[in-house]
Formats: C-alpha cells, structure tokens, sequence
C-alpha cells in the first residue's frame, strides 16, 4: 500500500510519517520511506536547487522541477517497491504540488495540475494520504526555531492559500484530514489504526 502524508510546513506530518513507518516495521511491515522532493541521486540534486535561497526559481521552472524529481522517484523507487509489496510511506506526494504552487503559487487550474500530476506519477496514487492540518501561526511558530529554506520562508499570505489548497483536495476519499494541534502521540494511534485498517481489507 501507498501512504502519504500531506501539510503546510511545521505541521509534524514529517513526525507523524516516521511514527508510522516505524510502527509498521514493528509489526512485521517491510516499508520504505520516500520525501519529496528527493530520493533519488537527481531528485536530490533538484531538492537542492529549489530549496535554497539563492538562486531564484520562478513559479513554473519550480513546478517542473518538482514533477521531474517526482517521475522519477516512482519510476526508480516507489512503483518497484510497490510491486514487490513493500508499504510506501511518502513525505509528501503531488498533493503537495496542488497545494503549494497550484494554489500558493496561484499559477495553474486543479484541473490542469490533475493531469500533469497524474503524468509525473505515471498514474499512481496514494491509497490513503493523511493531512495534518494546523494553524498558519501554529506552523510559523514551530518554524521558529530552525532555519527556513525558501519555501519556508514565504509569507503567511502564501501558506493560508496553501493551506485553502489542502482543505480542497480534502473532499477527496483517500484524504484523512487530522488535527495536527492534538498531542503527537494521540495523533499518531489515529494514524495508525486507521492504517491498519486499511492494510488488513487489502491483505
């Protein structure tokens, strides 16, 4: 199964995609755990190139960019592993994309962003996405305390239409929508059972 995990930066979905990674090997799971972007040697050399302050990456090269790191990790990484069994646990999918430079960025239709993420995902979708959602100055003031990349660095103007982006592709049946403010361990038991679940109607 396919499980990926979906918020605005400082939400602990990177926490709570650990927590459950670890839970499920525990229970006997092989898993692989997959962030975007990244993953692979070019995924990681993209990561670095819109990640980093410096140079300026406009609002389309990053939306490319994204999608290229994207084709690849499932085609070098996440389609084998799902083909031998093996439960893909995902920092971040496409949803992020729709979210992020669809609504954030402002620069393309769902619809349209629909079709390009499908063709990078050489038409694979999570099974189940889980969208820890929080407060725009709950997720500032969790960043605080770290340095910001350049996508953390954006203003709180861009993150509320990201987070408007996320609450969206909420009405879709694979997202879980959860309350990123709960105690990370109560969070996490619903995570959990919740994927469980899911694993024991697909065995």
């Amino acid at each position: 199964m396919f499980f990926s995990f979906e918020g605005i930066d400082g939400s602990g979905k990177s926490t709570q995609a650990r927590l459950l990674s670890e839970a499920l090997r525990a229970r006997g799971h092989a898993v692989l755990d997959v962030r975007e972007p990244g993953g692979t040697s070019l995924g990681e050399r993209i990561r670095g190139l819109l990640l980093d302050p410096g140079p300026h990456v406009g609002p389309r090269a990053e939306v490319l960019l994204f999608s290229a790191a994207r084709a690849q990790l499932v085609a070098a990484v996440i389609q084998p592993a799902l083909d031998e069994g093996t439960v893909v646990v995902a920092d971040r999918f496409y949803d992020s994309t729709t979210a992020y430079q669809g609504y954030g960025r402002g620069i393309a239709s769902e619809g349209w962003m629909e079709q390009m993420n499908r063709f990078a995902a050489h038409e694979i979708a999570p099974d189940r996405t889980y969208f820890v959602d929080v407060p725009i100055a709950t997720a500032a003031s969790r960043r605080a305390d770290r340095p910001n990349d350049r996508m953390e660095a954006m203003p709180d103007e861009f993150y509320e239409r990201v987070r408007a982006g996320y609450h969206a592709l909420a009405v879709h049946s694979r997202v879980l929508t959860l309350d990123g403010t709960r105690p990370v361990g109560a969070l996490h038991e619903a995570i959990l059972d919740d994927a469980l679940s899911a694993l024991s109607q697909r065995s």
